[in-house]
């Protein structure tokens, strides 16, 4: 998680030498040539005060999430990028461009929140109460009212985190077992 963090913050140090270059390289709405950005996205930000106020919940809930495992962290990771990226994509408003961590924050936070409906483990409900006492009022964020923040990646990252609970923790209900 430290070197992940460390990327956006190297990202945003040449971003501010560059006046701003990188941020051509967000998401802008419903123009093809820029899905491939859906995956860059959540490093770029838009100033120090972006960064930084999405440095602290990426990495605690980030950290969280890794703790599941690897594998488990990547999966949520990856469909949250892909899912909150797709949203904004599809829903921002034309002439925006989306860019940041906080799609990805969202999909840890929700992801933490609901797994344990679907393991049913006492720790990870437990877990889930906690981070929602601390983070419950972010989800505030996917709604629309905030010019100029993304509710529309907030939004699909949120989705995106509760489908890779969904994937990573539903099948033994589903199966029986």
């Amino acid at each position: 998680m430290g070197g992940l963090l460390a990327v956006m913050w190297v990202l945003e140090a040449i971003d501010s030498v560059t006046l701003n270059s990188l941020d051509a390289f967000g998401i802008e709405p419903r123009q093809a040539s820029d899905l491939p950005n859906i995956l860059w996205s959540p490093f770029l930000h838009f100033g120090w005060a972006h960064l930084i106020s999405n440095s602290v919940p990426f990495l605690v809930l980030g950290v969280l999430t890794y703790l599941s495992g690897v594998a488990r962290f990547v999966v949520t990771t990856v469909v949250s990028t892909v899912v909150s990226g797709l949203t904004a994509w599809l829903l921002a408003a034309p002439g925006t461009i989306t860019a940041g961590a906080s799609g990805v924050v969202f999909g840890y936070l929700t992801y933490l929140l609901v797994r344990g409906i679907f393991t049913k483990k006492p720790s990870q409900i437990l877990l889930a109460v906690v981070v929602f006492a601390i983070y419950g009022t972010v989800l505030l964020g996917v709604l629309p009212g905030t010019p100029g923040v993304s509710w529309q990646g907030h939004l699909g990252g949120a989705v995106g985190g509760v489908l890779a609970a969904y994937l990573l923790h539903s099948k033994k209900q589903r199966h029986g077992g």
